[in-house]
């Protein structure tokens, strides 16, 4: 997820804005979760030997709360209610630091997916509220600087949460790895209850909503680029560690470093994506597609080529930081006066979608070999740039 332009829209206009620090609060919690949903991706040889399964089957952790999830989102809006969302996204991230406990301590894969479970609610719940209350806690024109904010820890979460897990992993074991992530959700919960202030709904919003939300042919449109794209970014992402270790010759000990630079080069396409976003939002998600099918394709064709294939698995990295932010930016804008419904909407698709991707992803892998899923990632993504390319602007009206 990523930052969306949001000014102006003033759903839940509070009293008095709400310290940035509440603000970053919330930010800590995107990273928190970003780093859990995640982290599997640089562990899943260690997982998967140590538990005695198939990385295809160890994929299954980032398959299930992608899944849950996108189950979890609409469902959040109905339970919501009434209950102040500053409780709400505490005991969202308690969830979260149980899940993580779960999967630390877990000895076969059952309870590990038992955890991910858990994952996968907190995960839901928490985009759907958390994500659309940067308006909220900052109203007027700083709600976009806010919503800014809070998605930026989602960028953290990839450029130092997913890869300093990694390196602590391979260090002290992927189990090591989880625990470390329980204990960072245990202190986000005491800094949100610390900071957030209470935040009592003043309009609810429920199924009503979301089924207004998905009658907007430009959501329609923008749900199909979700469907396409994460399912070919987690198709091929879930499964970037065995790939470069096996087919590009890259050694274990560079994993950590190049995720990281993934990681670094995702901040920038944030950046980049901002900018280009204000000018045009079709141009800017078309372009992000493109540039991760066409990185991912070479990736496949040049994989004897280590030289190579870093510099354009970076290239990937800056279109998929720059995905959020298109994304969000055409739904936002498609309905600025419902973004929890739209959030929920946002949510629900691509959480689903990045659990079919690893699903998928992973059934290719295990049936046809790593390169079946990159080529899902390329395809996938060139595909959406199409679609997305090919609609008219007269027709979203």
């Amino acid at each position: 997820m990523g930052p969306a332009s949001t000014s102006g829209v003033q759903p839940h206009a509070p009293a008095a804005a709400a310290p940035w620090a509440a603000v970053a609060s919330v930010g800590i919690g995107a990273f928190a979760l970003v780093t859990s949903e995640f982290l599997p991706v640089g562990l899943l040889p260690q997982i998967a030997h140590d538990l005695g399964i198939t990385p295809g089957q160890a994929g299954l952790m980032v398959t299930l709360p992608g899944v849950i999830a996108a189950v979890m989102a609409p469902f959040t809006l109905a339970f919501a209610g009434n209950l102040d969302r500053r409780h709400l996204l505490c005991v969202l991230l308690a969830m979260l630091a149980a899940a993580n406990l779960a999967v630390s301590l877990a000895t076969s894969l059952p309870v590990v997916l038992a955890g991910r479970v858990l994952l996968g609610i907190a995960i839901g719940g928490f985009w759907t509220i958390g994500g659309s209350l940067g308006p909220r806690l900052r109203p007027g024109a700083e709600g976009t600087r806010a919503t800014s904010l809070i998605f930026s820890g989602v960028s953290v979460g990839t450029v130092a949460g997913v890869p300093v897990g990694t390196l602590l992993g391979n260090a002290l074991g992927w189990r090591m790895a989880f625990g470390a992530a329980t204990a960072v959700a245990l202190v986000v919960v005491a800094v949100l209850m610390a900071v957030l202030p209470s935040l009592k709904p003043t309009q609810a919003q429920g199924f009503g909503d979301v089924g207004s939300v998905l009658k907007v042919p430009k959501v329609q449109v923008g749900l199909l680029a979700i469907l396409l794209i994460f399912v070919g970014q987690f198709g091929s992402y879930t499964y970037i560690t065995p790939y470069l270790l096996q087919h590009a010759g890259i050694g274990a000990g560079a994993i950590s470093a190049i995720l990281f630079g993934y990681g670094a080069a995702g901040f920038a396409g944030n950046l980049v994506a901002g900018w280009a976003a204000s000018r045009s939002v079709k141009g800017t998600l078309v372009a992000t597609a493109a540039m991760m099918g066409g990185a991912i394709a070479l990736m496949v064709t040049a994989a004897d080529h280590a030289l190579m294939v870093v510099p354009l698995l970076m290239v990937w990295g800056l279109g998929f930081g720059m995905l959020p932010i298109a994304v969000q930016s055409w739904l936002f804008s498609a309905a600025p006066s419902k973004l929890e419904a739209v959030s929920a909407v946002f949510v629900s698709s691509a959480q689903a979608s990045i659990g079919a991707g690893a699903l998928v992803g992973g059934l290719l892998l295990d049936h046809f070999g790593l390169p079946s899923a990159m080529w899902l990632g390329a395809l996938a993504t060139l595909l959406a740039a199409v679609a997305v390319a090919l609609v008219k602007q007269r027709s979203l009206a």
